[in-house]
């Protein structure tokens, strides 16, 4: 029987049309369907200044008909909450969300004031590849800063002196908020590029800020501020910053000076 019908060309012909037209149909009324059925976003319930983070208290969702998705629309709270406006962007109260005006914190340009206590100051050290341990250090990790000095020693003969090499270690259980290269990039944002580290940024006390600054203006002691990596960051509760003693403190003292003026 099934043979017969297959031999019979007008009525092959028949059931290939009649196939074609329920497959037209049934695509014609999937793109009815989505072109009509609303799609859920989500939408701005206030406006939203630029720079700002984003929280589940500024958003809302609506149901929005799938023509107004063209372009770079968010459809998904995920992609929304917890990001940040973007520093060019305020976001209008009932606004629907998109690609451009939605950011990670790292691609705001100035998103390491949104990282450290208050009280605290920024402080910039300036790195290489090989002080960063080829690049290893990350945003988020901590490390130890060691201070190399030549103390100088005058003896009786006033053209006689001995040089000695002090190293110590400074501070300890540092965060480091940043590591930007040297046109200010964070070197990990795009690690499709290759960027070297030139800054690390990290946040400490006032007095601990005039320390570092102390000792990286001693050049004629051929000072140097050695960041070490440690690994802090994996354990449960991190030890706090603090100052290893107050030995290199009292010779950076000595052998400088401080003033408000």
């Amino acid at each position: 029987m099934i043979k017969k019908i297959f031999l019979n060309k007008n009525l092959v012909t028949i059931l290939a049309l009649a196939l074609l037209v329920v497959i037209l149909f049934l695509f014609y009324t999937k793109r009815v369907n989505d072109s009509i059925n609303p799609v859920v976003v989500p939408y701005a319930t206030q406006q939203i200044p630029s720079g700002v983070k984003i929280t589940k208290e500024m958003v809302g969702t609506t149901p929005v008909p799938p023509a107004m998705l063209s372009g770079s629309v968010i459809q998904s709270i995920s992609d929304v909450v917890g990001k940040y406006s973007n520093a060019d962007t305020i976001i209008p109260q009932g606004s629907l969300f998109y690609a451009r005006s939605v950011v990670e914190k790292e691609a705001l340009p100035a998103n390491i004031i949104l990282d450290y206590p208050e009280g605290y100051v920024l402080y910039n050290l300036s790195v290489n590849v090989e002080s960063t341990y080829g690049n290893a250090i990350y945003p988020g990790n901590y490390i130890d800063i060691y201070l190399k000095a030549q103390t100088r020693t005058f003896t009786g003969v006033e053209t006689t002196r001995v040089d000695k090499v002090v190293v110590g270690k400074f501070l300890e259980n540092i965060q480091v908020i940043a590591v930007k290269d040297a046109t200010g990039k964070p070197v990990f944002q795009d690690l499709g590029e290759r960027r070297t580290p030139a800054i690390l940024v990290f946040a400490i006390p006032e007095e601990y800020y005039i320390l570092l600054k102390k000792a990286s203006f001693l050049r004629t002691y051929d000072a140097e501020l050695i960041p070490v990596p440690t690994n802090e960051s994996l354990k449960n509760t991190p030890g706090g910053l603090h100052l290893s003693g107050d030995s290199l403190k009292d010779w950076i003292n000595r052998v400088t000076v401080w003033t408000d003026m």
